[in-house]
Order: C-alpha cells, then structure tokens, then sequence
C-alpha cells in the first residue's frame, strides 16, 4: 500500500476507485466498505483509494471555537489506521491535512479539483451520512449528480449492523469508554490494540521493581484510559502477557501527553532486558481492570502496580481469551 500527503504527486494512481472518510478505528462497517470498494476497483482495473484526513476535522473546528475537549476521543493513531487499511487490501492512501484552507473548499470545487483533477475518480463509494465541503454544503445527491456530469460513478452504503446495533466510530467510542473490551472486538472484528516503538522512559518502573515498555499515544484523548490486562505481539515469535496502564500517568507527570505502559509478565527467553527498545510492538487490550488512580505516594504507586499484576495473572489463570479475530505483527 502507497501512502501520499496530499492529492498531488506523480506517483499516485492514474485512476481510482475512492471512498473519503476519517475511518477512526476501521471497523466492520468500514471494512464491509473497504470490501466493496476494493471489488469495484478489480473489477474496473484500477487503484483501491482511501482519502482520509489528519487531523480529524471535528479536532480542527473544535480547536478553532476554543472547545478543543469537545472533539471526539481518538480510537487509533494514524500508524494504526494505516495499518488496518493496508490489511483490507486498499491500494493507496491519500491522507489530507485537514486546516483551514482546506475547509473552505466550495464542495464543488472539491468534486472537480480533488476527486476529478487529482485522483482521477472513476467510482467514489460514500457512507449514508456523508457530508463535504465548505459548511458541509456537499451531500450524496451533489456528488450523484456532479458524477453524471464528469464521468464518474457514485454508490452509497447504508449502515451496517452487528446484533441490531449500528457499528460507528461512535459506538466504539463508547464502547472503549465503558471498557467493555469484548463488545469493542464484537464491533471491530479484533481485538482493540495499539502498536508503536518502543522508547526509552525515565526508568520509574523500573526503580519500582515493575519495568515498562512505553509506547506514545500521539493524541491527547484516546478512547480508552485505564489499567488493563494485555498482550503483547513482536517481542517473540508469540504474544507474551501483560498489563498495562493507558493513559497521562496523574501519579508521576502533570504534562498531560498520553503514554502506554506495558509490565510484561512472562519476558521472553533470550531476549536481554534492553531488547525491547525501538522495536515496532503491538500490544492488544484484552480486558480492563480499572481506571487511573492518583496514589499519594510512590510506595503506594508500587502496591497498587503489584495488585494490578496479580489481577492480571489470575485474569490469564482463570480466563480463556474469546477468541476474537486478531491479526499478526507485520
């Protein structure tokens, strides 16, 4: 899969069949649209086309009235989301900068600039909710209709459904909030996980008898927080068991950026402590123990640690994971 920042560059796609959207968390209504369109792309011979945007657009537009904790909390990163598009088979990526200039784009300057003149759209796959444009003005009947006239194909999907529930952006959220894990991996066909590098930390956990793998959270609302039993893809040929705290650390840091802390509970053989570091690891959430908690002292940080380690060890004792779809490393 090729990955492009903007709409202009000579190595992008001739032709395209493209669907536009944010794809947060790309979950089985995203990929029930990603299997449509990458068949019609077949089936025309040409490229499977995602354009997304970064940063959200309801980041921006909160960020712009001063209202930055209204935008909605972050499923995945963007290395994530990429990651599970190229899983789905789609060709190429367009991701966008969602500013200023680009939300004043007329939607019919957008049809014409964008779809036509720099991706060369022969077919453009939209959600039943999809709205673009300058004040959201662009709707499925203007894109229908500007299809018609420049030669293009336009097909909506309608929402899709698990167990008569409506699987969005949105339910996951809401999901992950609650920590219900399992329903997060009944609406997104795995298991929730997080990947990254691994990087060096001030060795706190360490010092606590509890050494960490830290992982940032590139945004400053993920959907999910809290301490939860995990597992941990890319330290050995199989997954090893954890826990993990996800979240801004109120014990120990007051600067508010997110970061992942894995405990391995079982560290490889032959894998020296220091082995971890710059390796691309991807840690699955399995089940949630608790929120964050603010200890008054680092004494009481390392008990609560140890009490969070032993629930997780009796949470793989006692527990059979639900043998949700997950997918390996690459």
């Amino acid at each position: 899969m090729r990955v492009f920042r903007g709409f202009r560059h000579p190595d992008i796609a001739p032709a395209c069949a493209l669907t536009v959207g944010n794809f947060d968390g790309v979950h089985r209504g995203h990929q029930a649209m990603l299997a449509l369109l990458t068949n019609e792309a077949r089936h025309r011979g040409v490229a499977s086309c995602v354009m997304t945007f970064e940063p959200h657009p309801r980041d921006y537009f909160a960020a712009l009235a001063g209202r930055g904790g209204t935008a909605p909390a972050r499923i995945a990163t963007l290395r994530d989301k990429l990651s599970e598009l190229e899983r789905c088979g789609v060709d190429q990526v367009i991701v966008l900068r969602f500013d200023a200039a680009l939300a004043a784009v007329p939607a019919q300057d957008f049809i014409g600039r964008v779809l036509v003149d720099g991706l060369h759209a022969r077919y453009v796959l939209v959600g039943d909710d999809f709205r673009f444009g300058a004040k959201r003005a662009g709707d499925y009947a203007m894109l229908d209709a500007a299809g018609d006239a420049l030669g293009f194909d336009v097909a909506r999907m309608l929402s899709y459904e698990v167990h008569g529930t409506r699987v969005s952006s949105s339910a996951v959220r809401a999901a992950l909030a609650a920590g219900d894990m399992d329903l997060t991996a009944s609406l997104l066909g795995r298991r929730y996980s997080i990947s990254g590098r691994v990087q060096h930390g001030r060795k706190l956990g360490r010092e606590l008898g509890f050494p960490t793998l830290n992982l940032r959270f590139t945004h400053a609302r993920p959907a999910a927080m809290g301490i939860f039993v995990v597992r941990v893809f890319g330290l050995a040929d199989e997954p090893v068991p954890g826990v993990a705290s996800l979240g801004r650390r109120p014990t120990v840091d007051d600067s508010g950026r997110v970061l992942l802390e894995v405990h391995v509970l079982r560290w490889p053989t032959g894998l020296n402590s220091e082995g971890g570091y710059a390796r691309l690891v991807r840690v699955e959430l399995l089940a949630k123990l608790h929120d964050e908690r603010h200890y008054p002292s680092l004494d009481a940080l390392r008990d609560g640690i140890a009490a969070d380690t032993a629930a997780a060890l009796r949470w793989f004792a006692a527990e059979t994971p639900n043998p949700s779809p997950s997918h390996p490393l690459r």
